[in-house]
């Protein structure tokens, strides 16, 4: 097994046990928002505003593993909700020309077949893909760097979209408060 690989697998290991698996209350509070944060509802509002083409059911969905997949990642459910505007505008059928799929536009060679369960086209598992994305190349890169290679990969050649998902976290983030 390359080093990569059980780099990748331990970090998992090490997520899931200090994780664990939420107690129910505290599910629904995350879900909710009802510990004062970003929660599902939160999403689900701004989901609505991106894209009037989601069905509820949709919403729900999306909503509900953005929010499972933040925590899981210790990630900001607001930050991932701004990737996932940037990245697709809230669309789960988004294609891009290089392959990129998804709302969270994956390209599927970056992730390793054993750490993701599931189809990356279905909305549950492309969020978990991104989250897992996202908060290992934050935690590797720092939240800047993190969040361009996020885009990038590992050469990073400008922060435009830094910049783009700075300022749609910052409008997510206003249009929760008001």
């Amino acid at each position: 097994m390359s080093r990569r690989r059980v780099v990748i697998l331990t970090l998992l290991a090490v997520l899931l046990l200090a994780d664990g698996e939420p107690d129910g209350d505290s599910l629904a509070r995350d879900l909710d928002g009802a510990r004062g944060g970003f929660g599902a509802a939160e999403v689900a509002a701004t989901l609505q505003r991106a894209n009037r083409e989601l069905a509820p059911a949709e919403v729900e969905r999306i909503a509900s593993a953005v929010v499972r997949y933040s925590r899981k990642y210790a990630i900001d459910p607001a930050l991932v909700t701004a990737v996932l505007l940037v990245e697709s505008r809230a669309r789960p059928w988004a294609r891009s020309p290089k392959g990129a799929i998804g709302l969270m536009q994956i390209m599927p060679h970056v992730i390793v077949p054993s750490a993701i369960a599931g189809n990356l086209a279905t909305i549950e598992s492309n969020i978990e893909g991104g989250c897992f994305l996202l908060a290992d190349n934050i935690r590797r890169l720092g939240e800047a760097n993190g969040i361009s290679a996020y885009f990038w990969g590992s050469n990073i050649r400008g922060f435009a979209y830094l910049a783009r998902v700075r300022a749609a976290r910052e409008d997510v983030l206003r249009q929760a408060e008001s």
